[in-house]
């Protein structure tokens, strides 16, 4: 279970922010990265999204999700590098790769993979500091209105995943004590995970079924009731950390916008590399990584 990346209530203002703010947060890095090119940008927000995880409490878990977006952006620059072929700047010439036709490898286009790499990577790293630091019933609470049923179900579904990791997990050690040991090889995966499939399917079964005696299939739309902490109109006032969050994420996509539109951002990969440096261009990367990380600065209000 010290492996599983699934939400726990911290001591951190990201945690303490209430989970419509903190994935509007999310949302907003996610655009981010989809908005920006500009390499310098990108690591500036890259620096920026693991400081939040950092601040947040899930440094550690956030490192090694950095780890796995490593192996799935190594393949995407190798992709782009011997299949993209519009770059003037030949660094090598490898002859005919078959399908992937003459091997001129050119900078342009490493230039490029990269970058596509670097977004890839940061959208890993914020879908999983979102996953860990915003409450995913918190959040599936708002959908309940238009639809009870559907955030039932969706929070019966993530309150599974650290079932189905602990399983494995007991599987697995079970599999060892066996006096042959386990199976190596796929057979040995392939046995795991057909007994976690199995177990997960006989547990599907009980919770149906104890929600059927329970009445759930018979649900009417009711008065809602207040939250915690809420007041007299069955709303929680916004706290200094839920403001401070969403300020941070009105500036971030503001300051995408701004650097994508005005230039401080500008990069084109093709048919020459094209990087403009200046001033704007180090302001637009100091000012992400304060609208980012300033939130995190109030510590105040943050026991779980």
């Amino acid at each position: 279970m010290g492996t599983a990346f699934f939400y726990r209530r911290l001591a951190s203002p990201l945690h303490a922010t209430r989970a419509s703010v903190g994935a509007v947060w999310a949302l907003s890095l996610t655009a981010s990265a989809l908005i920006l090119y500009q390499p310098l940008a990108l690591l500036a927000l890259l620096a920026a999204v693991l400081g939040a995880g950092w601040g947040a409490g899930v440094g550690r878990r956030l490192v090694r999700s950095l780890r796995t977006a490593l192996i799935v952006a190594v393949p995407i620059v190798l992709v782009n590098l011997l299949v993209s072929r519009d770059g003037l700047t030949v660094f090598a010439r490898l002859g005919v790769l078959g399908p992937f036709g003459q091997g001129d490898l050119t900078l342009e286009a490493l230039a490029y993979g990269g970058v596509i790499a670097l977004k890839v990577a940061l959208l890993i790293l914020v879908t999983t500091l979102a996953g860990l630091a915003v409450d995913p019933d918190d959040l599936l609470r708002m959908f309940r209105r238009l639809s009870f049923r559907s955030a039932l179900t969706a929070t019966l579904a993530t309150r599974m995943v650290p079932l189905l990791a602990a399983d494995s997990q007991r599987l697995a050690e079970a599999q060892r004590t066996r006096p042959g040991g386990a199976p190596g090889g796929a057979r040995g995966r392939v046995a795991l995970l057909g007994a976690v499939v199995a177990g997960s399917l006989d547990r599907a079964m009980d919770v149906a079924a104890t929600l059927e005696v329970r009445g759930f299939a018979a649900h009417r739309r009711g008065r809602r009731a207040g939250g915690r902490g809420a007041g007299a109109g069955g709303r929680a006032p916004f706290s200094r950390h839920d403001l401070a969050f969403a300020a941070s994420a009105a500036a971030v996509l503001a300051l995408s916008f701004d650097g994508r539109l005005a230039g401080s951002a500008a990069f084109s990969a093709y048919p020459r590399i094209e990087m403009p440096l200046g001033a704007g261009t180090f302001a637009l990367c100091a000012a992400l990584l304060a609208a980012v990380l300033l939130p995190f600065c109030d510590r105040r209000g943050i026991e779980p």
